[in-house]
């Protein structure tokens, strides 16, 4: 069984909040692993679904990999270097800022005894709409009737008396 391996380093995430999104990804194959990344609100999961696409185009391309084979067979995270910053306090102290970065590595194997995936991740392409013409309007007709005035100034005389600032 051939693997391929995937690296992403110096990502901006600490990496207590990327094993989040990583331990629901290991075992799974490539497309249902895409298909949680896609659906994940986490910041973490658009690095890692960008990681797992290179790691599959690399399978493909470089190694000649069958991509519905292919399978997650380790990923982990650790602590890349720190920047350490202060922030400002009271009386004059300051206090130490930590951020932390993370670096992935990502191990994805080919099965041979592999069951059918379960979903299929169409991308869909933008196409251009032609531009129709512009539809003329119609001109609205605009009744001059005394009762619309009424109720006009009616509308008026209550946005005067119930506004916040009165016009005294």
């Amino acid at each position: 069984m051939s693997q391929v391996t995937a690296k992403l380093n110096y990502l901006h995430i600490a990496p207590r909040k990327v094993r989040l999104v990583t331990n629901a990804l290991k075992g799974l194959s490539v497309n249902e692993a895409e298909a949680q990344l896609l659906f994940r609100s986490k910041r973490s999961s658009e690095s890692l679904l960008k990681l797992l696409r290179s790691a599959v185009a690399n399978a493909k391309n470089n190694h000649k990999l069958n991509v519905d084979r292919l399978v997650i067979k380790d990923i982990r995270v650790n602590q890349g270097p720190m920047l350490k910053r202060f922030m400002p306090r009271a009386m004059g102290r300051a206090t130490p800022i930590q951020k932390k970065t993370s670096h992935i590595f990502l191990v994805l194997e080919e099965r041979s005894n592999f069951k059918s995936s379960r979903f299929n991740i169409a991308v869909s392409k933008k196409t251009k709409v032609p531009k129709t013409e512009k539809t003329v309007a119609k001109p609205k007709l605009i009744k001059t009737d005394t009762s619309v005035k009424k109720t006009k100034e009616k509308a008026g005389f209550f946005r005067k008396l119930f506004s916040r600032k009165s016009a005294v």
